[in-house]
């Protein structure tokens, strides 16, 4: 999996178009975090801005960033007490039955270990109005959580306050991913709102208004 650059709140359109009848998506205000709405496919002048056939890591980092996702800041408790938290984009659902999530982390991350060798950690889904948690956990920062109230999930996991949804996780197992770790979380307990959620895409934060129901997977 390749290393995800962090998310920043730099300003420009955005469009991205995926087949016919999808839809593109564009900015609507020139405010941060950028708010994207869908358009009809056939407003858009469809153009590749590349094709290789090599695993050049530049340019599969930036065709791999045409894939919008969500934002995330997973926490963690080390045996000593110390709180860690990582901002991360990878978070994906696995499974219903049983309930299982994945997310990854970098191999050179100085946070790996808290991770690997954890027993519970917590997904935080962060809001569009969260940008600067997203900046912050993305940092090398010497306390991420100053100044933060936070909540003790299961296993003492933070929880962030003002997030769109919480996972709070056991530690299910962890698998090398090239030059990443794998780590499978069986949830314990959840809870969510309909707040706006923070996307991430093609190097860019942004806010998504759905135009319409998804569809069931």
């Amino acid at each position: 999996m390749p290393r995800w650059p962090t998310p920043s709140c730099a300003a420009s359109t955005i469009r991205a178009t995926t087949g016919p009848g999808s839809p593109t998506w564009k900015r609507r205000s020139a405010s941060s975090p950028e708010r994207w709405n869908a358009v009809p496919h056939d407003a858009a002048i469809h153009a590749w801005q590349g094709e290789r056939s090599d695993a050049d890591p530049r340019a599969l980092r930036q065709a791999l960033g045409c894939f919008a996702t969500g934002v995330t800041v997973v926490t963690t408790v080390t045996p000593d007490g110390r709180k860690v938290g990582v901002t991360a984009s990878s978070f994906n659902s696995v499974s219903m039955e049983p309930p299982l999530i994945l997310w990854s982390l970098s191999s050179r991350s100085p946070n790996l270990s808290a991770f690997r060798d954890g027993s519970h950690f917590a997904v935080n889904v962060l809001a569009a109005s969260q940008v600067d948690l997203c900046n912050r956990f993305g940092r090398p920062l010497d306390d991420k959580f100053a100044d933060l109230e936070v909540a003790a999930g299961l296993g003492g996991s933070p929880l962030l306050p003002g997030a769109v949804a919480q996972f709070e996780c056991a530690c299910e197992a962890t698998y090398p991913g090239g030059d990443h770790l794998i780590i499978l979380g069986r949830v314990l307990r959840f809870r969510w709102s309909e707040e706006t959620p923070l996307l991430f895409c093609q190097g860019r934060l942004g806010a998504a208004a759905p135009a319409a129901p998804a569809l069931a997977a």
